[in-house]
């Protein structure tokens, strides 16, 4: 184990370029700033920085890269269901154009996918459980990782796939719970759905930690990580939480609506991401939402 943990440190100081698509979004934003801390080379693709990876020639002025870490795409879900075709389309022309492109530069893809198991059938979650996206967003996602495995298998490139939970940190859209509730403090009141579903929530710096551990894993052509805390929390837990850190009283409301097709409890099993990338969460949700809070 000592030793491995010598490989790694010394692979994760090996300086790459480093291409990330979707730079200028939530996920996108932090982890250019990691790698850039850590000295590589780091190439945007986002249309904030002129490249739109939907358009052929703007492909075509895309500099040579070693690993591309692929984020961009359509992704809010209640979207998806009013627009399939958008998100159908779009992401699935992206995710070819990155593998494309890899394949060309002989470069590794590095995929960000989704929560796909739909209701679980056992919990904790690892990645041998069925999959059963439940929504238009986490089919495209599921067909994204097929074209992945198919360019791996068939042109021998290496693909790594994470399976993110439920991310929050600094910078998150409103739409989201944690930021939806930050926002409403300052009202005095808070207006929610359903207080009941747990999830698990998986602060931005572990994430980010997790795409950096993988940029030399070499071990197999294809892997498929889960990425969580471990560990799930309510709505109604997580809004007690930041009313107790933040110092306000405002008045709370559930409306008590259940979304359809709701999950009311999953959490993933980290066994896998630990075992191969020695890579664990270290931020749990108390600590995770003082950050935000200091940062408001």
């Amino acid at each position: 184990m000592k030793k491995h943990m010598r490989e790694l440190q010394n692979s994760m100081n090996e300086i790459k370029t480093v291409a990330v698509t979707g730079s200028s979004g939530f996920v996108g934003k932090h982890l250019v700033k990691a790698l850039l801390e850590e000295n590589h080379n780091v190439i945007e693709i986002d249309i904030d920085k002129g490249y739109d990876l939907s358009n052929s020639e703007d492909i075509k002025r895309v500099p040579k890269y070693d690993v591309i870490v692929h984020l961009a795409g359509k992704s809010f879900v209640p979207l998806s269901f009013e627009i399939p075709y958008d998100f159908y389309y779009y992401n699935q022309l992206l995710m070819l154009n990155v593998l494309e492109l890899s394949r060309k530069d002989k470069a590794k893809v590095i995929f960000f996918s989704s929560y796909l198991y739909g209701e679980p059938e056992y919990l904790p979650i690892d990645e041998k459980h069925p999959l059963k996206p439940h929504n238009p967003y986490a089919q495209t996602k599921l067909i994204c990782e097929k074209m992945c495995e198919g360019y791996s298998r068939d042109f021998d490139v290496p693909v790594i796939v994470f399976r993110p939970f439920n991310i929050y940190g600094p910078g998150q859209n409103d739409n989201f719970v944690i930021p939806s509730i930050l926002k409403q403090l300052n009202s005095g009141k808070v207006c929610l759905k359903d207080p009941r579903p747990k999830r698990d929530y998986i602060y931005i710096s572990d994430v980010v930690n997790a795409c950096l551990c993988s940029l030399n894993y070499c071990e197999c052509p294809f892997e498929v990580f889960n990425l969580g805390s471990g560990s799930s929390h309510s709505v109604q837990d997580i809004t007690k939480l930041i009313i107790e850190l933040s110092g306000r009283n405002p008045i709370i409301e559930y409306s008590n609506i259940k979304r359809e097709g709701e999950i009311n409890n999953l959490y993933s099993d980290n066994s896998k991401v630990f075992r191969l990338l020695n890579w664990r969460p270290v931020v749990d949700l108390r600590e995770g939402i003082k950050i935000i809070l200091k940062d408001k």
